[in-house]
């Protein structure tokens, strides 16, 4: 009894110190969560007016001919998976990998996130990079050195497509693994932006079409910086959750012990008072 008595009591020491890790986690996760929300808040913004610049652009001059609007047959996707660079997130990770695998048809992957460089690496698929990106600290001028070079490879004709694989962030409870497309662009005005943009006096230099062939590599910077601010700030909302519900069944399960241990305390004291009795009988 003194031998499963003593194991408990390791076990709850065991579980407490457990239980503080995943406090300290969860409190880290809380922290650099407000940073994260502020960079997704702050790259919303930048994203929405280029859009909104390319679709003025489209709308004054509807004949304009870009090879980032055309739509040929599409044999080669360029996917960009955004993933975290740790673990202990409960199914952020796992969600959106399959997301990517589930995608049809012959593909080069530039990973973003060590464990989505690890995944792909793992199943020897063709990657974009052999360079690990770790989601968390990369930098506006890293996406837009990123952003050339899936432009050229688009324009070379290396792949007819780009997508990009992330987590959005909805709230602190909800964050949904999607996939957006990047390129070719699918702008199509409005009847009330086409009559603005008649009105308009804004003059292109040289030409409506090179002014928006040199938006585009700002435009998908822009996309692949806010997707990974809003897959990072995933990350951590994901953590957060998980390390909370850890924490709650650590505690859980120390009530459990501590009432396991009060009872073979309990018989134990009882054991003794019977042995005392029955020696005193004899």
């Amino acid at each position: 009894m003194a031998g499963s008595m003593k194991d408990i009591k390791l076990r709850i020491k065991s579980v407490e110190s457990t239980m503080q890790i995943t406090k300290a986690m969860e409190l880290v996760a809380s922290s650099k969560m407000r940073r994260a929300k502020e960079r997704v808040e702050h790259s919303r913004p930048y994203f929405e007016t280029l859009h909104e610049t390319l679709t003025k652009i489209a709308a004054a001059d509807p004949r304009a001919r870009s090879p980032y609007l055309r739509r040929a047959e599409i044999k080669r996707t360029l996917l960009i998976v955004i993933a975290g660079d740790r673990g202990l997130a409960g199914g952020y990770n796992s969600n959106v990998l399959k997301l990517a695998q589930q995608e049809a048809g012959d593909h080069l992957v530039l990973p973003i996130g060590k464990r989505s460089a690890e995944y792909f690496a793992h199943h020897e698929v063709p990657l974009f990079t052999q360079e690990v990106l770790l989601a968390a600290d990369i930098t506006v001028g890293e996406c837009f050195q990123l952003s050339r070079r899936i432009t050229e490879g688009y324009l070379k004709g290396e792949y007819d497509a780009v997508k990009i694989c992330y987590t959005r962030f909805d709230s602190m409870m909800t964050q949904t693994a999607t996939t957006l497309e990047v390129l070719p662009l699918s702008i199509e005005p409005t009847e009330q932006q086409k009559a603005e943009a008649r009105r308009s006096q804004i003059l292109y230099k040289p030409s409506s079409e090179e002014v928006f062939r040199a938006i585009i590599p700002e435009y998908v910077a822009g996309i692949v910086y806010g997707a990974v601010c809003e897959s990072v700030a995933s990350e951590l909302a994901a953590r957060r959750t998980a390390m909370d519900a850890a924490t709650k069944n650590a505690g859980e399960m120390i009530d459990h012990l501590n009432l396991y241990y009060n009872r073979a305390r309990q018989a134990a004291i009882t054991q003794e008072i019977t042995e005392i009795v029955a020696g005193a009988e004899i």
